[in-house]
């Protein structure tokens, strides 16, 4: 999605069956998704790194590869909410699956409405905004560009614009985020102060890919951030020095 919201939620399909490709997909359009069908693994992962879907919906039983190793490897490359929906009905798949990072787990045969609904409650977690602004915010009465390192952030225009002159678009929940980590430098702040919410469910991930994608965007290395760094077992910390016009 684009920092304006022009368009609704992009949704993956990954599933090597067309007929019920072809009901997922309907039910989706219904209700105002755009969803694009695949039906490798390999092919779903180059059009999620093309594409940054907001959702993606794999089977685990696919042509090329298993489904578990599509989740991995999205998780690692092109962070984004996953729902895994599949004929396994197995209580071992649904924990791996969980603990690679699914989002949920529905078996088929699947009704179509709750599927949807199951797409509605996980995206409704990743595009909340993020937490109001806290007492001690550092952001200078009627500024809202926040420079730092080689960055400039416009939270009004949701755009980060680089020194070189490259700019880049943030969804709302992106540049949410980032103005709650600018507002507040060189400070923990757990993931519940992030989602201003006092008690999170621990299986919810939307912070921890939001972090991943702003990461990406700003070119910051995941394995060794410099900017947004994770602390572990106390939430994330922007280490930077923020001024702003």
């Amino acid at each position: 999605m684009t920092g304006q919201e022009t368009s609704p939620p992009l949704i993956l399909v990954l599933e090597d069956e067309p007929d019920i490709a072809r009901i997922i997909c309907s039910a989706l359009s219904g209700y105002g998704f755009r969803s694009e069908h695949l039906r490798t693994g390999r092919d779903l992962l180059v059009r999620a790194r093309e594409t940054s879907p907001d959702l993606v919906i794999v089977d685990l039983g696919l042509p090329d590869m298993d489904g578990m190793q599509v989740v991995r490897e999205l998780q690692d490359g092109s962070p984004c909410a996953v729902l895994i929906l599949t004929g396994r009905n197995d209580l071992t798949d649904r924990v791996l699956g969980l603990e690679l990072g699914a989002d949920d787990y529905i078996v088929k045969p699947f009704e179509p409405r709750e599927l949807v609904a199951r797409v509605r409650s996980i995206l409704r977690r990743y595009m909340r905004p993020a937490a109001p602004e806290a007492p001690g915010d550092t952001t200078p009465p009627e500024r809202s560009v926040a420079c730092f390192g080689d960055w400039r952030f416009d939270a009004g225009r949701h755009s980060l614009v680089h020194a070189d002159g490259s700019e880049t678009a943030l969804s709302s929940a992106e540049a949410g985020l980032l103005l709650t980590l600018v507002h507040r430098p060189n400070k923990i702040l757990s993931r519940e102060q992030l989602l201003g919410e006092r008690d999170v469910d621990p299986f919810d991930r939307s912070i921890d890919v939001r972090i991943s994608r702003l990461r990406r965007k700003l070119g910051d290395d995941p394995h060794s951030p410099r900017l947004i760094k994770t602390v572990y077992g106390a939430g994330y910390l922007f280490s930077a020095q923020v001024s702003w016009e």
